[in-house]
């Protein structure tokens, strides 16, 4: 008897490529282009266009903070298609291989992208958007391949409404971990000296107190944690919260905001949902009996209704980014998944992919890019893009066209470098497969 044929490879999905591009196209200087744009005309929609293009200072929601939960979406929606045929072909073991030793090598690759080891110890950053797009990639990776779907739900349901209640319930010591609360407190103890090292902490001319060897502000604020007796609960401000105060006692190495990190411990707890509605997500497109634009409908439903109860949950919990809160999971998640359907619908359904190409080639290359513009330190390709048109001939168009028109020739010649580069690489079959 004859064997069976193997199954088909399943199609890639193209509108998952161009929309990760789309998410990789603001990280790598399309930014840098509106903010060109709004130094040109300060009109009122390039105001509008800029200010969403800056993260809330603290609670809130922009379009801004929509660019690391989306791609840590879009990476879940990929593990159901990455996996699947894995989980097929060699079973389960195997697939928790490939999950454990990508994880480790993209929070390998965190670490060095924060600097590594080119500082002594504590200097160096544990935690980051690599790093915790490795946790949760690692997790939710594990929890797909061993865990059913309809308990998954249970899982995320339980993540979201713990870390609320912890942040709601748990005590903390009524302590701002805030260098300017810190400097009042040493001023009103009558220390004067410590109060000035609390307000020049982490300044240019100062080093972030978390990355000093036994740094006497990190004591000094270790002793005034200690010594708070008062505990309160239901507080969310900066540095104010059981997130940044759990960062400050456990999170070991350089924070990246002095005394705890946006990107911490507790908050990658409900950053894995945000890898898990991906998840979802993936297994909904999968799913056979229903027409592609029946999917996109749904999607861009299931979408909205994520974001209204985010937003209504953010009543009591606030949409905090920084400290990645659960009604933020959902209102993020919303926007991802209805992102999702409506490129799936121009892609997949309409099929108009042309306009979608220069995404395509960002999409396929987000690691390779993204470790490239931080090799080019500060600015990544608008930095390059400055050494050919920078000096005069910004100043020519400055001069000679309008004033601001030298940075949008610099902030556009940035965009075409990243995506001529993004294209050579594709054109090359060239891409960094972890």
């Amino acid at each position: 008897m004859s064997a069976a044929a193997p199954a088909p490879e399943p199609k890639r999905l193209a509108s998952l490529d161009i929309l990760r591009g789309f998410d990789m196209f603001w990280i790598l200087g399309a930014d840098s282009l509106v903010y060109a744009l709004n130094r040109l005309s300060q009109s009122g929609p390039t105001k509008f266009l800029a200010t969403q293009l800056e993260h809330a200072e603290w609670s809130g929601f922009r379009f801004y903070d929509l660019i690391f939960p989306l791609f840590v979406f879009i990476m879940g929606v990929s593990t159901v298609y990455s996996l699947t045929r894995v989980l097929e072909r060699e079973g389960r073991a195997a697939a928790a291989r490939k999950v454990v030793v990508r994880g480790v090598l993209l929070f390998a690759i965190g670490l060095f992208y924060s600097g590594g080891l080119s500082n002594p110890w504590p200097d160096m950053r544990l935690m980051g958007v690599l790093n915790r797009i490795a946790l949760c990639y690692l997790v939710g990776g594990l929890l797909f391949i061993y865990v059913k779907p309809r308990a998954l739900i249970g899982v995320a349901v339980a993540l979201l409404v713990g870390y609320w209640a912890a942040l709601t319930f748990i005590p903390i010591r009524d302590l701002r971990l805030d260098k300017n609360h810190l400097a009042a407190q040493a001023e009103a103890a009558g220390d004067a000296k410590l109060a000035a090292q609390f307000r020049a902490a982490g300044n240019a001319s100062s080093v972030n107190p978390s990355a000093i060897r036994n740094s006497p502000v990190w004591a000094a604020t270790e002793r005034m944690f200690a010594a708070t007796t008062n505990r309160v609960t239901g507080q969310y401000d900066p540095g104010y919260n059981l997130a940044c105060h759990f960062d400050f006692q456990y999170l070991p190495g350089r924070k990246y905001d002095l005394f705890w990190d946006p990107e911490g411990l507790l908050s990658t707890m409900p950053a894995v949902v945000t890898g898990l509605l991906g998840i979802f997500a993936g297994l909904f497109l999968r799913r056979p009996g229903l027409s592609d634009g029946r999917k996109a409908v749904h999607l861009l439903a299931a979408g909205a209704a994520l974001v209204a109860l985010g937003f209504l949950w953010g009543m009591q919990f606030p949409v905090i980014k920084k400290i990645w809160t659960s009604s933020f999971v959902l209102v993020a998640g919303g926007y991802s998944v209805m992102l999702l359907g409506a490129f799936y619908w121009m892609v997949e359904v309409k099929g108009w992919q042309a306009w979608g190409r220069p995404f395509l080639w960002v999409g396929m290359n987000p690691i390779t890019l993204y470790l490239v513009s931080n090799f080019l330190g500060g600015g990544g390709y608008v930095r390059l893009a400055n050494r050919l048109t920078g000096g005069s001939v910004k100043a020519f168009f400055n001069e000679r066209i309008a004033a601001g028109c030298g940075d949008l020739v610099v902030a556009l010649s940035g965009v075409l470098l990243f995506l001529w580069f993004a294209r050579f690489l594709y054109q090359r079959k060239i891409f960094l497969r972890l």
